[in-house]
């Protein structure tokens, strides 16, 4: 994976967003205190928000470039992006929503539906709705739906946040599961080095807005 930010600004509450980076491990976490503007970073490679300058390129594909004015809209950067609260569709069962990022794209596919599901141990959560999961089922079929997307970067943040001690352990290991079983690159939002060690190879730090660091992981 390689992941280019090359002099982003993002104009924030407390301060600007201001980032050049290259993202080249095949899972890399993205570290740093609450506030430090890591979930508007993952935000701007997704395309849901525009800098007010700068350039992101995705496995060499410039996604957005403010000088020429190149800015691919979200729905087309084949990034799936899995949101601290889920996003998951109240309104629809497990199966509806796992299948949802995948109707409309016709390019061969990563992983298929029956693999995700048996990855994650979610077959038994198919016929349910979305009120009956716990969080932790929540998380899994949040990022069922992302992988059924066939995206070429996944963008988790904070995954495991609010899960007590045990089940964060448990989605952890679903996590590294899902980085041996598909050959998809992530970035890993997070605060502690802990899951940074367990489920990435490489760590980018943030404070106050700026990239302050980068480091292999060895594990």
């Amino acid at each position: 994976m390689t992941i280019v930010l090359r002099d982003v600004t993002l104009p924030l509450a407390h301060f600007d967003l201001d980032a050049t980076v290259e993202m080249s491990g095949s899972a890399t976490a993205l570290y740093g205190p609450s506030g430090s503007g890591k979930t508007s970073l993952i935000e701007t490679i997704a395309g849901l928000r525009r800098p007010s300058r700068g350039t992101v390129i995705v496995h060499g594909r410039t996604v957005f470039d403010r000088d020429a004015r190149i800015d691919v809209p979200a729905r087309e950067r084949r990034i799936g992006y899995v949101p601290q609260d889920d996003a998951l569709f109240p309104h629809m069962t497990v199966r509806h929503n796992v299948i949802y990022g995948s109707r409309r794209n016709e390019t061969p596919h990563h992983a298929n539906f029956g693999h995700v599901v048996d990855v994650l141990e979610i077959g038994h959560l198919l016929d349910r709705g979305v009120r009956d999961l716990s969080g932790g089922e929540r998380k899994r079929v949040a990022l069922a739906r992302a992988l059924l997307s066939n995206p070429e970067v996944l963008l988790l943040d904070e995954p495991v946040a609010g899960l007590d001690p045990d089940l964060r352990g448990r989605v952890l290991d679903y996590l590294v599961r899902v980085h041996r079983d598909f050959p998809i690159p992530l970035v890993y939002v997070t605060h502690s080095r802990d899951e940074a060690a367990v489920a990435c190879d490489e760590m980018v730090m943030m404070e106050k807005g700026r990239v302050v660091g980068k480091t292999r992981i060895e594990n």
